[in-house]
């Protein structure tokens, strides 16, 4: 690997370090402050609004300027979201603006691995690379968790920082810190020569660009299969996250802090298929992981039979590490064909509004239904038979493209094996 590429790795390690502790901390605030258990779960589709209404300009934001500086002024915005929960700002609103910065972040975080590095590098760059995010994930849950227990509540109150009053707001303090250390990373990320591609003068134009854009990855027969998959991926488990921790506060009575420890075996688990991955598929062979969706699925649907922490712990693993092997391989083969297509910068955006409207709507969906007393284990069945039920039917789609459109799939997959080809 070049040597920049582990510098946006310990960028990115810090960045969602601190968002994911800061979903814990933000649960907490609520909480803390009585809100309906529906706004808790609110978090979720409130954080994905920006990556939807923000998707044709962030992409064309993310290649009209260096990526290590769109990725410093992400953290900036997330700064700012922190502050606002500190001086009183609803958490639901400051945490809106959170995801404003991560909406930004995520084209410039993706786009560059391709910039930097040759095909026949994406898939381990992305095993790491998600991996790493992982960790950060395991890591900033647990993180979130502590800060807003009772110990280290009451070690950071002792601190008497001014304008902290509350054990959520001591959390909330600390999480800056760790942003303001990403955007300091983000610095020293270096230039990759690519001329970039300035924004027009009119955003508005970006539009019917971003249209373009989004309707030539779902044609094209590569591109289609990996972004449904995707898309299907990160809807859910962006929603399984929040879902996970009202399951154990169902299933087995935990807090916010011990619950938040079981949504890191989830992304434990998520980080070793990762990195397996990594290690053992070809750019070329993403498609034959499909099946393994189907399996997640239906093993989503099997955590309601399951009441007992010492089976619960590695049947998320489990179910965290199919989640891991399947997602690397396709999401480096849609960031191939998206860079092919259109450039870095756009086909990430592109993946982020179909990703996040799909966290979007079933996030809405969900807290919809909680609101109306839909309980979690419902709510888990209904994942479950929605994640097996569409990775069959992607299964049957690249099925049918591959006895129609043959020769076509061939020439797509021989330009994935070859270096020379790409861009």
């Amino acid at each position: 690997m070049k040597r920049g590429f582990y510098t946006i790795m310990t960028a990115q390690f810090f960045s969602s370090l601190a968002d994911n502790a800061l979903f814990v901390a933000a649960i907490e605030l609520l909480r803390h402050r009585n809100a309906h258990e529906w706004q808790s779960a609110a978090l979720v589709p409130m954080f994905a609004l920006f990556y939807v209404l923000l998707a044709p300009f962030v992409g064309a934001f993310a290649d009209a300027r260096p990526k290590g500086q769109v990725m410093f002024i992400s953290n900036a915005i997330k700064v700012g979201g922190c502050l606002l929960m500190l001086v009183g700002v609803h958490p639901l609103l400051a945490y809106t603006l959170v995801g404003l910065g991560a909406a930004a972040y995520s084209p410039a975080k993706y786009g560059i691995l391709t910039e930097l590095l040759p095909p026949s590098q994406l898939v381990k760059a992305n095993g790491w690379i998600e991996g790493l995010t992982i960790a950060s994930i395991i890591l900033g849950v647990l993180l979130g968790g502590q800060l807003v227990g009772p110990t280290m509540s009451s070690w950071l109150l002792a601190l008497h920082i001014p304008g902290i009053h509350h054990g959520p707001d001591a959390a909330i303090a600390m999480l800056v810190v760790l942003y303001i250390l990403a955007a300091g990373f983000n610095l020293r990320i270096p230039l990759t020569g690519v001329t970039p591609r300035p924004m027009p003068r009119n955003p508005l134009v970006l539009l019917p660009d971003f249209w373009t854009c989004n309707m030539r990855l779902w044609r094209d027969h590569l591109g289609q299969i990996s972004l449904s998959t995707t898309t299907l991926f990160w809807g859910v488990s962006g929603n399984l996250r929040y879902i996970v921790l009202a399951w154990a506060a169902v299933a087995l009575g935990y807090s916010t802090s011990k619950a938040s420890a079981l949504v890191g075996v989830v992304a434990l688990g998520t980080a070793v298929g990762a990195v397996v991955a990594s290690m053992r598929m070809r750019l070329d062979q993403a498609t034959k992981v499909i099946p393994l969706g189907i399996g997640m699925g239906l093993l989503v649907v099997l955590m309601n039979f399951i009441d007992n922490v010492w089976v619960a712990a590695p049947f998320l693993v489990l179910l965290g590490g199919l989640g891991g092997f399947l997602v690397v391989p396709m999401n480096a083969l849609l960031q191939h064909r998206g860079h092919n297509l259109m450039g870095a910068g756009r086909s990430i955006a592109v993946q982020n509004f179909n990703e996040q409207a799909c966290i979007l709507g079933l996030g809405a969906l969900y807290t919809a239904s909680t609101g109306a007393g839909l309980s979690a284990f419902a709510a888990i069945t209904a994942f479950g038979l929605l994640v097996a039920g569409t990775m069959w039917l992607i299964g049957w789609w690249h099925k049918r493209n591959q006895r129609v459109h043959g020769h076509e799939i061939e020439r797509l997959l021989e330009i994935a094996r070859r270096d020379d080809l790409h861009g």
